[in-house]
């Protein structure tokens, strides 16, 4: 995996989904003392499960015995066969593309031509190197944890992989020629609940419009690092949509007083659990989502190319500069 190749630059054939996540916590906007806190388990469940399949991967690549030296020698030999790929092949501290595809990163020949469908799952769970599993942890155990706490293991564990597994779709339709790895499409889907969470809780918030403008800027300028050459953006696109339509469906929340409705006076006045716009929101949601899945995995198999339909979607992945070109 020469130097261009690990993020998909001149004869590249890994598209790295990286990110620069900033955290931000909108829990504090809510105010309802007798609502449930879980605990969270299955985030760090997930953090676990990735940091043990980059060892296996590193395990399985081990560069001492497969490198051949071309780009120099393997990187902190005292690691034995977990030492890492020459930089200059793998600047993010990992192992080689082969290995990668070998062990399921996203290949869309193999998904449409190779019946290998079960790599968009896989590659969620692969990363390029340390640098990238890093970022993508650190992330994670922001993001993930305070949603877990909020609303339980299995919805946010269902948006997460769904998030994954819908990122991995989008990349799919427009990333043909190289290789992706990586959790972020599921981390943008993370992000993108949280907003249509804050949408469609509207009315038992305080500083909303604060809340709503912060998170809006973290999302704007985490998707901006993605027309970067080398980021695979339409994983975090695709992972982002999932997760914001997913959001309308999992994470409602009752209304303000709801949960304390028992403690009420005989007689007194009860608010119904969920506003009328609420529900609208999830049938609306429900519909998208079942038309993007049924739309995108249908195009996939049937070999098309997104950019065939979209002239211009490319700019979402990569706006070429002076600095830099944008392969194809």
């Amino acid at each position: 995996m020469a130097s261009g190749d690990l993020e998909r630059g001149g004869g590249s054939n890994v598209k790295n989904r990286g990110n620069s996540y900033n955290q931000s916590s909108s829990s504090s906007y809510y105010v309802e003392n007798n609502e449930k806190q879980w605990t969270s388990w299955l985030v760090p469940m997930f953090v676990v499960a990735n940091i043990a399949v980059f060892v296996v991967v590193m395990y399985v690549n081990n560069c001492p015995k497969n490198n051949q030296g071309f780009e120099g020698g393997c990187v902190a030999r005292f690691l034995g066969r977990l030492s890492f790929e020459p930089l200059k092949e793998n600047p993010l501290f990992g192992p080689s593309s082969n290995t990668l595809e070998k062990l399921g990163a996203l290949n869309w020949e193999k998904v449409v031509h190779g019946n290998q469908a079960w790599r968009l799952i896989t590659s969620i769970w692969l990363h390029a190197g340390v640098i990238h599993l890093l970022a993508n942890m650190l992330s994670l155990i922001f993001i993930g944890i305070r949603l877990e706490q909020q609303f339980g293991f299995i919805r946010v564990g269902l948006i997460y992989l769904l998030s994954g597994f819908g990122g991995s779709v989008l990349s799919s339709l427009f990333i043909q020629r190289s290789i992706s790895v990586g959790a972020s499409g599921a981390l943008f889907g993370l992000l993108g609940a949280m907003l249509s969470e804050l949408l469609t809780n509207w009315t038992i918030y305080t500083n909303k419009a604060a809340a709503l403008i912060t998170l809006v800027v973290i999302i704007v300028i985490n998707l901006a690092v993605g027309i970067l050459p080398h980021v695979d953006n339409f994983a975090h696109i695709g992972g982002f949509l999932t997760g914001f339509l997913l959001g309308f469906v999992l994470l409602l929340r009752p209304q303000f007083g709801w949960v304390g409705r028992k403690q009420l006076p005989a007689g007194a006045r009860v608010t119904s659990k969920h506003k009328a716009y609420q529900y609208l929101f999830l049938v609306i949601a429900m519909v998208l989502l079942i038309a993007g899945f049924t739309v995108g995995l249908v195009m996939l198999f049937r070999g098309e190319n997104g950019h065939d339909h979209c002239s211009w979607c490319h700019y979402l992945s990569c706006v070429p500069t002076s600095k830099w070109h944008c392969g194809n």
